[in-house]
């Protein structure tokens, strides 16, 4: 089994401490100190999987920067301006790319290199010879298996391609609160269950959706569609 480790939110979540205080600093100040919080997370991570799997190469990626969606629309994570970031961040990034060799792009976003690498080595070793190791939702519109390593969940989706299918144009409709996309607001995952049940194709998706885009957006339709699409698509080739 190869791993695919998106490590970008673990690296954020290791920049974190336990606060003895209401009024003390979230954040760590000494980088020893969120290194090893790294360290044995991932390790616990790698072990956990190695009692069900053989494992013979992780690959981490981490850091990418730039991101061609903020170039479709300005809204793309608009909502993450003014969060406050952890003052280790950086330095962080900078340590995880030198001790575990993590591979990251430009103008892209680390899911899209995951999603390039699951891919080309899912045609080259197997399907089943792959795992993306992620707590994010995304990577459920690949017909993958993934670990989330959220500690309510710690369990191996093993995604089909219908389910994948499903899972990217339900997202369209419910949208992604995280990146600031939501194209159809009040409607979520019932309405979209219940929207796309006759759907199985990717025709049939691809039809279904547009129409819903026609009905509320009209003329702007085509736009908002393309839009829309594109920001939540994950790329696998670039």
């Amino acid at each position: 089994m190869i791993l695919l480790v998106d490590a970008d939110s673990l690296i954020w979540s290791s920049c974190y401490k336990k606060k003895d205080n209401p009024e003390d600093s979230p954040y760590f100040e000494d980088i020893e100190d969120a290194t090893a919080k790294f360290d044995e997370v991932f390790m616990s991570i790698v072990n956990k999987l190695e009692d069900s799997y053989d494992i013979e190469k992780v690959l981490v990626f981490s850091g990418s920067l730039g991101n061609f969606r903020k170039l479709i629309t300005p809204k793309y994570k608009a909502n993450r301006t003014n969060t406050p970031k952890p003052i280790l961040l950086q330095e962080m990034h900078d340590w995880v790319k030198e001790n575990y060799n993590s591979l990251y792009g430009h103008g892209i976003e680390t899911d899209d290199l995951v999603a390039k690498y699951w891919y080309n080595l899912s045609q080259e070793v197997g399907r089943d010879n792959v795992m993306i190791v992620s707590i994010d939702k995304d990577y459920k519109q690949f017909p993958c298996l993934m670990y989330n390593y959220h500690y309510k969940h710690q369990i191996v989706y093993d995604i089909t391609e219908e389910e994948a299918m499903f899972n990217f144009y339900e997202q369209m409709i419910i949208g992604d609160t995280a990146d600031n996309v939501n194209y159809f607001k009040g409607k979520g995952k019932k309405f979209a269950e219940k929207y796309l049940a006759d759907c199985n194709t990717q025709y049939q998706y691809t039809k279904k959706m547009y129409q819903l885009f026609k009905d509320t957006y009209k003329g702007k339709a085509k736009q908002r569609y393309v839009e829309c699409y594109n920001l939540l698509k994950l790329r696998t080739e670039f």
